[in-house]
């Protein structure tokens, strides 16, 4: 006599909570996966989008080209580039790459750089000032992206040469990993920082006087 197939609901109520709980351990790592962003604190800027075309066999198959810039506003700062077929993906690319490849500018007072410096890539040209207090960010496009992101609050930019959003990017990171800090370049020499910029403004008045002053 055939036998009639056992329809208990095991296997399904089995199958139903393996599911549950598969979605209960999405949402446990979607929640740490938000967690984690959250504790980073940095900022992403996308500098520029294009919609690139590749010719193949029946036609032409498109794809994104995003170009990101990520900064915790303490003083580090990336850039990354992403392609895919989509806009939201190529942005994720980019934003990834962007937070592996930071990089710590120093600035002074937390605000400005400590001199002046030069930048090149390819036919990308920048030069970089440092400002006084109160002078804001004088820079355009991708260069302002970097400062506001990098959290440099003070500083004077042009572009001199290519305005390619990718050289420029380039040129301005070659640019911020060339300049330094009095700090760093005494302790490289074996010198205090005092012998190389000499005494500060409010002592040098103080001092004069103390030399001045007749001997009684």
């Amino acid at each position: 006599m055939a036998r009639t197939p056992h329809s208990g609901g095991g296997g399904e109520h089995g199958g139903e909570g393996g599911d549950r709980r598969r979605g209960r351990g999405r949402g446990r790592e979607n929640e740490n996966r938000q967690e984690r962003q959250d504790g980073d604190e940095l900022k992403d800027k996308l500098v520029t989008i294009n919609r690139v075309a590749k010719v193949v066999k029946g036609g032409r198959r498109f794809s994104f080209a995003a170009l990101v810039v990520v900064g915790d506003q303490k003083g580090r700062v990336g850039w990354g580039a992403g392609k895919a077929r989509e806009v939201p993906e190529a942005i994720r690319k980019a934003t990834e790459q962007a937070k592996r490849t930071m990089v710590r500018v120093p600035m002074r007072e937390g605000r400005t750089l400590h001199h002046d410096v030069i930048g090149e890539f390819g036919a990308g040209r920048v030069i970089l000032r440092a400002a006084p207090a109160g002078t804001g960010i004088i820079a355009g496009g991708p260069m302002r992206a970097i400062f506001e992101t990098l959290g440099m609050g003070d500083v004077v930019a042009k572009c001199l040469g290519s305005t390619n959003p990718h050289n420029m990017i380039k040129a301005t990171f070659a640019a911020l990993t060339r300049s330094t800090s009095p700090r760093a370049v005494a302790s490289r020499r074996g010198k205090k920082v005092s012998d190389l910029l000499g005494p500060r403004k409010d002592q040098a008045p103080a001092e004069a006087s103390a030399a001045e002053a007749p001997n009684v």
